[in-house]
């Protein structure tokens, strides 16, 4: 607890897991609604539109969610390195040369 108080480790990554499962449920509902209210009066029926948002809306709210995971991760790798670093002794150096 104290590291996310100290801003030391992040709660977006969190966050951005459940923007993804909302996303994902917002998607397969709202193509099941398509379906549903559907009217066979109002012309071409729905059901690719239905079947694209089903299928595909989760695909693309995961690569965006996938994204923003990306950078998160790229942070914690850096904030690794520099404590590797800072355990090093002065003047020692693991590159060839």
């Amino acid at each position: 607890m104290a590291d996310y108080l100290k801003f030391k480790k992040m709660i977006t990554p969190i966050l951005i897991q459940i923007v993804f499962w909302i996303g994902v449920i917002t998607c397969v509902c709202q193509g099941v609604w398509i379906v549903v209210e559907w009217e066979p009066s109002s012309g071409i029926p729905p059901g690719g539109q239905a079947i694209l948002l089903i299928g595909l809306g989760p695909i693309a709210i995961r690569l965006v969610c996938e994204l923003l995971t990306v950078i998160f991760s790229i942070n914690d790798s850096l904030a690794e390195i520099k404590i590797i670093l800072e355990k090093k002794p002065e003047g020692v150096s693991d590159l060839p040369g």
